[in-house]
């Protein structure tokens, strides 16, 4: 209502219009220009809202982690045994995922493109189901570059994993700089690791 002005036979509401049945067909037309600006305005606005939606959504479905990160000793898939307090020095990306999930094979060609990208940033594909061989299969399938690491019951424990994809950043001092439950968007990976 308040974008209606009294007197006048139609209302401009910020997204449509609305057309009165008393108001003459003839109603002057607005250039295209004009109704692209609009457009585009619109939807760099709506663009803007959802992206602000899908990052607020992920940090509230997030794990409570404590301000360090937990240590963790696993394996990879061949068989090289990670731990993560070895890697202090460097900011560590931790992508917890799991052979079915959709959200996380969607995320893969970002997260290998990051870790191209960042070769100074470690980057564990840390998978939740599956043993070697199927994992090796799917990784291959996927086109996973980075290490595909073997999750025990204690480490999911420790991340309080329940949603995946789970992405957690991990700064140079080992302290959880950011944990993010859903799909992760390159953009917003590399604006994590900053």
């Amino acid at each position: 209502r308040d974008h209606c002005v009294t007197g006048v036979q139609t209302c401009a509401l910020p997204i449509f219009r609305v057309r009165f049945d008393d108001e003459p067909a003839s109603t002057p037309r607005v250039p295209i220009g004009q109704r692209v600006k609009a457009w585009l305005r619109e939807g760099l606005l709506m663009a803007a809202i959802l992206g602000f939606g899908w990052v607020a959504l992920g940090w509230i479905r997030s794990p409570s982690l404590p301000k360090i990160a937990p240590d963790f000793m696993l394996t990879d898939l061949d068989g090289k045994t990670w731990t993560l307090s070895e890697l202090r020095g460097k900011t560590v990306v931790l992508n917890f995922w799991a052979t079915w999930c959709g959200p996380c094979r969607a995320e893969v060609p970002g997260l290998a493109s990051f870790a191209a990208a960042h070769p100074d940033i470690p980057m564990l594909g840390i998978a939740v189901d599956g043993d070697a061989a199927k994992l090796r299969a799917t990784g291959q399938d996927l086109g996973i570059t980075y290490p595909i690491l073997l999750a025990d019951g204690p480490t999911k424990k420790a991340y309080d994993i329940s949603t995946l994809p789970t992405t957690v950043v991990v700064n140079a001092e080992g302290q959880v700089r950011a944990a993010h439950a859903g799909l992760m968007l390159p953009p917003h990976l590399w604006l994590l690791t900053l």
